[in-house]
Order: C-alpha cells, then structure tokens, then sequence
C-alpha cells in the first residue's frame, strides 16, 4: 500500500487560533498608540513572532530599545496563552477530524508542520495530540516559512521522503514553503490569495475521501 505524508499547519487549518493573535497585536499596538485592522492581520499570517511584531512597528512608525522589544514579545505571548487555555475541541475547524481520521484509517503519514511554539499545547486543548505522529514546531525549527524547514523536519520525522508529502496550508508564505520543499501544496483558503498552491478549497469541507485517495495512489 501506498504510504504518504499529510502534513498540516496549525492556525487557520486545523484551528483558528488567528484571531487570537489579531487580540493579542492589537492590545500590543493600542498600547503603542495605533490600531492594526484584520486586513493587514492577514499579512502576519505564518509569520515569526519577531518578525510579526517588526512589521507592526514599522505599520506604526515606532521604534524600541531591544529590552522593550523582548518585553512586548513576551507580554503579546503570554495574552496569546490567556486566550488559548480556554480553547477546546469546539474550535476545531469543520471537518478536520473527518480528514485526519480517514488518513488514520488509511494508515497514511500524518505530521504536524507549524511556526507555532504552542502547537503541542493547542493540540493537547483540542484533543486532537494523539492524531499526529510527528510534530515539526517553532520549538525544534530554525527557519520561518518560506523557507521549508518546517516541512522538510516534519517529512524527516515520519520517515517520508519530500516528494511523497502533501502540505495544507492557509497561508502565503506556507504554500511557498510548501513548493520549496518539492511537496504538493493545498491552499485552505482563497484562490486569490492562495493561487500558487497545487490545489486550493474553501475549507476542509470540499475536500472529499476520493480526493485523499487520488492523492494517496499517485
């Protein structure tokens, strides 16, 4: 039988936890003296924590010493956190579980590939751990998305060459990770944003059991 690896990232394809961190920078950049607006949310989507918190500076036009930005990016995590402890399995996104337990069923590879540090937590809340054999994180990886890192851990844990992986992601910078990686790259999300992925749906509820098939037996 046919053995591939599915990996998915976290926000905004198993759960959407990216409203969470759109909280957590506003209340930062509220502090600061400005606003961020969901628009530009979108444009932080896959992206470090440093590098997020960079690009709202310069959306505001401040600066700060290197001490006050280890104290806000510690301060916007621990708001994220306060959010996230409340979360349970209600906020899985739909059908999800349907996928990842046909995969089971299939005996397909199944690996988380994340920018998160929180994805094991997340995970744990939602009670979907026990669905993942190999977990690729912000804990054990170096290199942001677009670079392929992630992915590439993640293919490495389940033993799984890159080729024979398939990536969902919601965001930008996770399909050309995705691409990078020489894996097939599923947009969640919209053709207009997402259109360099290989395949792209609304959410998981288009994506039909026949489809993982044809994609196990390629």
């Amino acid at each position: 039988m046919n053995t591939k690896g599915f990996i998915f990232d976290l926000d905004g394809v198993i759960v959407d936890t990216a409203k969470y961190h759109y909280l957590s920078w506003k209340q930062l950049a509220n502090e600061l003296g400005f606003d961020i607006t969901l628009t530009q949310n979108e444009q932080l989507k896959g992206v470090s924590r440093v590098r997020s918190l960079e690009i709202i500076l310069g959306w505001g036009n401040k600066t700060l010493s290197e001490e006050a930005f280890e104290k806000y990016m510690a301060e916007k995590n621990e708001n994220y956190l306060s959010h996230i402890a409340q979360m349970d399995e209600g906020e899985i996104l739909p059908d999800v579980p349907k996928i990842l337990n046909y995969l089971q069923e299939k005996q397909q590879g199944i690996a988380l590939g994340s920018a998160s540090k929180n994805a094991r937590t997340i995970l744990q809340k939602v009670n979907l751990f026990e669905n993942f054999q190999a977990i690729a994180d912000g804990n054990n990886v170096s290199k942001a998305k677009p670079d392929p890192e992630v992915f590439l851990l993640a293919a490495k844990q389940l033993n799984i060459k890159p080729s024979d992986c398939i990536v969902f992601e919601d965001a930008v910078a996770g399909v050309t990770a995705a691409n990078a990686a020489g894996m097939i790259s599923i947009g969640i999300g919209s053709k207009e944003t997402l259109g360099h992925a290989d395949y792209i749906f609304n959410d998981f509820t288009e994506i039909q059991t026949s489809f993982i098939d044809e994609l196990i037996n390629r």
